[in-house]
């Protein structure tokens, strides 16, 4: 089955590129840009606050464009060996403009790797630009227009960060501009967080997202999980990084929601901190619901449906899948 699981073309739709930053990688950059890092690892967390911190931390020894091209080339190298096909990729600008990096020196480093990923390795992606909940909302307007002038390379912005005080509805007209301007919507509703419910409440019926991220608290409101299914909306659940930060991968939502015939998916999130990239996420939920080939077929399509992917690259993989 795991022989299965690595063939099959898989799309992730939940992947935050700082998150890819592997230790070693991390260290030879601190060298060479001069960085300091602390001395507690950062690598090492018990809940979503704890992660944050030595999330951000860790981002710090990315300054220079070939910096952010080596960090996501590195990623699409490991994807494309596990048999990722399409990637949707997560950028925290914010995380980059605070501390005095330009935005374009962030998005040109990505898009040169996004560009040499297709042509070499055969793998397609696209950016999701995410604003940091925990700033202000006219931080994340101000980001949103420095974002125009490479709208071409964004295909949709997301919502991420520490969730506690911080509802969608924070950022609502950020996201009306950001549709305004063509640019698809998600958010990210994390798992077991405080107002969870609503927050999903207000992500999908007062903003109107195009997709949820996380989003397994959805299952404590019926209404929500008939109405998500009534708009086909995707939910990318990550199994793994759910074991570091709640209490456990909620595989059995997961089950449940595949059996009320929600789009859900299932995705790596931040792979060098939570220790597994989509292939250990997938293997993971299959051993823990002993999952049919079948069913793992319908995740990867559910994945490639949900997806914002060009016409052309969907029916692709939809083939592929079909001829499984």
């Amino acid at each position: 089955m795991e022989d299965f699981i690595r063939r099959m073309p898989k799309s992730e739709l939940h992947l935050h590129i700082e998150g890819t930053l592997e230790p070693g990688l991390r260290d030879r950059l601190a060298a060479r840009n001069g960085v300091t890092l602390p001395s507690r690892p950062a690598y090492d967390f018990h809940d979503l606050t704890s992660f944050l911190v030595g999330y951000y931390e860790g981002m710090s020894v990315l300054v220079h464009e070939p910096d952010f091209y080596e960090l996501a080339y590195a990623y699409f190298e490991k994807a494309a060996a596990q048999g990722v096909v399409y990637a949707e990729i997560f950028f925290d600008p914010q995380g980059h403009t605070s501390r005095g990096i330009p935005f374009g020196t962030v998005i040109r480093g990505l898009r040169r790797a996004q560009l040499d990923a297709r042509r070499v390795l055969g793998l397609h992606s696209q950016l999701i630009m995410c604003f940091l909940r925990d700033f202000q909302a006219e931080y994340a307007m101000a980001t949103l227009l420095e974002s125009l002038p490479y709208k071409d390379w964004i295909v949709g912005v997301g919502l991420d960060s520490d969730e506690r005080g911080n509802p969608p509805s924070k950022f609502a007209a950020v996201f009306a501009r950001a549709r305004q301007e063509g640019y698809l919507l998600t958010m990210h509703c994390d798992v077991d967080q405080q107002d969870a419910v609503q927050h999903i409440r207000q992500a999908v019926m007062d903003i109107g997202v195009d997709r949820v991220d996380h989003g397994v608290n959805i299952l404590e409101d019926s209404e929500l999980v008939a109405e998500v299914k009534r708009r086909g909306i995707g939910l990318t659940l990550c199994p793994v990084s759910n074991r570091f930060v709640t209490d456990g991968t909620k595989s059995a939502e997961l089950r449940r929601l595949l059996d009320e015939g929600v789009r859900v998916t299932v995705n790596s999130d931040d792979p060098a901190y939570f220790t597994a990239y989509v292939l250990e996420n997938l293997v993971t939920v299959q051993q823990e619901l002993d999952l049919t080939r079948d069913e793992l077929v319908t995740l990867q399509r559910n994945a490639i449906e949900a997806s914002w992917a060009p016409p052309a690259v969907r029916q692709e993989v939809l083939d592929r899948l079909a001829a499984l």
